[in-house]
């Protein structure tokens, strides 16, 4: 029976395929498709696994006291029938040869059929025999961790599915992954996954997951609740990444409507590909420079393709992620940040020191000079220009390498979060002293323009004082509306309250690019608003000049701006800001990226 299940959209567009569920357990285990010849390797692992449980069980039950209740050894009888039950076993192999799942997603997706099934079961006493169940797959899970090196992540391998590897297309269709949620590092494998869209239970519209939803054009919905526990492996799944809306075993009828939708977005993006070539100039003269946001090194053909103007924010810490807490060295950061100014061929590239923590965190150092411990609220902790400051070693390290990349081609750098004097005069230290020890060593360098990103309230009130300091600003609108509103834009219980058309976010953007404009200094937009159609007229009409944005938002904003007269979107702006509730004047002035100018 079809099934709705509604979420928050976060990202557009339609994605239909069947349901690959990453089964939530007690233990981290990694996910990921095996070939078609370690399929027996597979199932030996598994049945290893089995064996030294069973002799774990064994073991105790032979080793416990005379006094013992009775009751304890008729447990361990239980667990060893469990573990033994030939039925169990064929359903768990079944997952390894049909769908090409390792060991420990096999079972945890076997786990998940078998929860359902005693959830269902009238009768309490069998109800309970669940938990049974779950200890014994526990102890397996256990058993397979410890004797198999894959990274521990729960998702790090499963998102690269190489020529030979992962379900057959042909065979399968499209897939869709349903999680509880997903970390930011392990959502930039989805651009190499098999996987054409996502579903999690939890996150909020401005999550960063959300955001690399968006910026990759991967339709999704987020904060979906119990979706990964009503979805089960292999049904038909339909993403509604416009209205957040999740519909398992849609009807034929229902389908065929969404096929249909699917094709039209095909159509209409091969539309947009005509404007790719044309400079983006609005109907009264003004030039406007658009460009793009990119993770990785490799990001940067895309943005080359898309038509990007240049990488106006390449954020460098995933560069630090996924990596066990082994921090890369100023060789390879080098490499990186070369790799992307040369595929630039010549434009200018925009990079980010590292801005770890919050919903970024790296995974804890193995050396005791700085470690990173649950907080309380790791938004207002040690992260971005903070955690460099703080290590200021690993900061030159990535200061010079930049510096490094900067003879290849045309490079700025960009400092995230900072809040006060004292933490730009230290910035600005650390990069002199950089230089002098480049210098020193006789290693050639760059010169870089150097900017800070206005993310922080304290930040846009005392801008002159950037201004004098700084070539250029960047405004972050994710994390300034977070800070502005004091809500965690990861949590979907207050999502509803971020708000980027609140007077407040306003009022510190249009300041911040009217200073900067007065004072002569660079300024652009690299958030989540920049790449969004609904903010575009009124940036334009604030003055704004300089979008960055994910390569596949570049040519819809270029549309937008085609279209804009900013002479006349000056003075609709100007309205919009004195109005109480700025986002209905807008609606009704067609500036919310509605019917257009």
């Amino acid at each position: 029976m079809s099934m709705q299940i509604f979420g928050l959209h976060v990202s557009r567009g339609v994605a239909i395929g069947r349901a690959v569920l990453v089964a939530s357990s007690r233990i981290d285990v990694a996910h990921y498709f095996i070939d078609v010849t370690q399929i027996d390797a597979e199932i030996a692992r598994l049945r290893q696994a089995r064996d030294r449980v069973g002799a774990e069980l064994l073991a105790l039950k032979r080793d416990l006291p005379e006094d013992a209740p009775q009751e304890l050894a008729a447990l361990m009888d239980v667990h060893l029938m469990l573990l033994h039950d030939e039925s169990l076993e064929e359903a768990i192999r079944l997952w390894i040869t049909e769908r090409h799942y390792n060991a420990e997603w096999a079972l945890t997706a076997q786990l998940d059929v078998l929860v359902r099934q005693f959830d269902e079961m009238e009768d309490e006493y069998l109800r309970e025999r669940k938990a049974d169940i779950e200890q014994v797959a526990e102890r397996v899970l256990s058993a397979l961790v410890a004797t198999h090196e894959r990274p521990r992540s729960a998702w790090s391998s499963a998102w690269s599915l190489g020529a030979g590897s992962g379900p057959d297309a042909g065979t399968e269709g499209p897939l869709v992954l349903i999680a509880n949620d997903i970390a930011p590092a392990d959502m930039l494998h989805f651009k190499r996954s098999v996987f054409t869209g996502f579903v999690t239970d939890v996150g909020g519209r401005n999550s960063h997951t959300a955001i690399v939803a968006r910026s990759l054009d991967i339709p999704a919905v987020v904060g979906a609740r119990e979706a990964s526990r009503l979805i089960r492996q292999d049904d038909w799944v339909i993403i509604d990444g416009d209205a957040g809306l999740v519909i398992v075993d849609p009807s034929p009828i229902v389908l065929e409507e969404y096929v249909f939708r699917q094709r039209q977005g095909r159509l209409e993006r091969e539309r947009l590909s005509r404007i790719k070539h044309r400079s983006a100039v609005t109907l009264d003269g003004e030039r406007v420079t658009l460009m793009a946001n990119i993770e990785m090194p490799e990001d940067a053909q895309s943005a080359f393709e898309a038509g990007a103007e240049g990488v106006g924010l390449f954020r460098s810490e995933f560069l630090f992620m996924n990596r066990g807490g082994q921090l890369p060295d100023e060789e390879e950061q080098f490499e990186a940040y070369r790799a992307v100014v040369m595929a630039m061929k010549g434009m200018p590239v925009t990079i980010r020191t590292v801005d770890i923590g919050a919903d970024k965190p790296l995974e804890r150092l193995s050396n005791a000079e700085l470690r990173h411990e649950h907080t309380l609220n790791p938004a207002l902790g040690l992260r971005a220009i903070r955690w460099s400051l703080a290590d200021p070693s690993m900061f030159r390290r990535q200061v010079r390498a930049i510096l490094r990349a900067a003879v290849d081609g045309p490079v700025k750098l960009l400092f995230p979060m900072i809040s006060r004097a004292s933490e730009i005069r230290q910035t600005l230290d650390i990069l002199k002293r950089c230089r002098e020890q480049l210098r020193d060593a006789k290693v050639n360098y760059g010169d870089v323009e150097i900017g800070a990103m206005i993310e922080i309230p304290a930040a846009t009130m005392i801008l002159p004082v950037f201004l004098r300091h700084f070539d250029f600003v960047s405004l972050g609108t994710n994390d300034l509306i977070q800070y502005t509103l004091a809500i965690d834009r990861a949590d979907e219980a207050v999502a509803h309250l971020y708000d980027p058309w609140h007077p407040a976010v306003l009022h510190q953007i249009e300041r911040t690019i009217r200073l900067a404009r007065e004072a002569g200094k660079g300024v652009s937009v690299c958030g989540e608003m920049a790449g969004d159609l609904e903010f575009t007229d009124l940036l334009l009409g604030m003055g704004l000049r300089s979008f960055s944005m994910h390569p596949t938002r570049v040519l819809s904003v270029k549309q937008r701006v085609l279209r804009a007269d900013t002479s006349r979107l000056a003075r609709m702006a100007g309205q919009i800001m004195e109005a109480e509730e700025p986002r209905s004047l807008a609606a009704v002035m067609s500036l919310d990226g509605g019917a257009g100018i």
